[in-house]
Parts: structure tokens; sequence; C-alpha cells
């Protein structure tokens, strides 16, 4: 079960990401943009995600994603980290949310990071 130092490793590990603490919790953030936080006791994460796919994710597999109310109208969805399948499903969900927070310099330098296998 992926854990908070499993996140805080792996979102720094992408290019250009930095470490921010705002509204009493770790945040990450690419070129200065955030696309993930650790809220909840660092029991979850917020990260990116456009609305449509978001509510597809909410209703695919509820025990692992669900939207805050704080941010239902924002393109954000949660995630427990209980529930993820382990460090790959963690990794692809932080690069998703770091792409999507990327600037184009970044992506065109990157342009593989984030995206699915094969695709």
């Amino acid at each position: 079960m992926p854990d908070a130092e499993d996140v805080r490793r792996i979102a720094l590990s992408l290019p250009d990401t930095t470490e921010k603490t705002a509204w009493n919790m770790p945040t990450f953030r690419v070129a200065g943009k955030m696309f993930a936080t650790l809220p909840e006791d660092e029991t979850s994460i917020a990260v990116r995600c456009p609305k449509e796919e978001r509510d597809e994710l909410v209703l695919a597999e509820p025990e692992k994603f669900w939207i805050a109310g704080h941010e239902a109208q924002f393109a954000w969805v949660r995630a427990r980290l209980e529930a993820l399948d382990g460090e790959d499903e963690l990794r692809d969900v932080l690069a998703d949310s770091w792409r999507q927070a990327a600037p184009t310099r970044l992506l065109d330098a990157h342009p593989r990071l984030g995206l699915p296998a094969g695709g």
C-alpha cells in the first residue's frame, strides 16, 4: 500500500517538481502550478483530473476515488492511498496529474511521461 512518503518520492521525481506547504498540507507543483496535495492526514491524495474522467472514476471505483465537496466545481479528484493498486498506480495517477499542470516546454521535453503504456 502506498503511503505519504511514496507520494512525496514519486511526485518529486517528476521534472521541475517542488513541494510547498499550503493550507497546512503538503502540495506538489510543476513549474509553480499545483498538481497534487496530501490532505486528510496524508491518507489520500488530491490530483488534477478532467471532470468527465473524474466522474467516471468515482462511479467505477467509489472505494478508491471520490470528489471532495469544496473541490466539486474544480477538475480535481481524491484517491485513498490504501485503495490504490501499489506504487505503479500511484505513479500513473501522479504523472497524469503532472501532465495536466506542466507547461508545454516540459511536455515537449517529456512526451511519454504520464501517458498510458502503448498509448
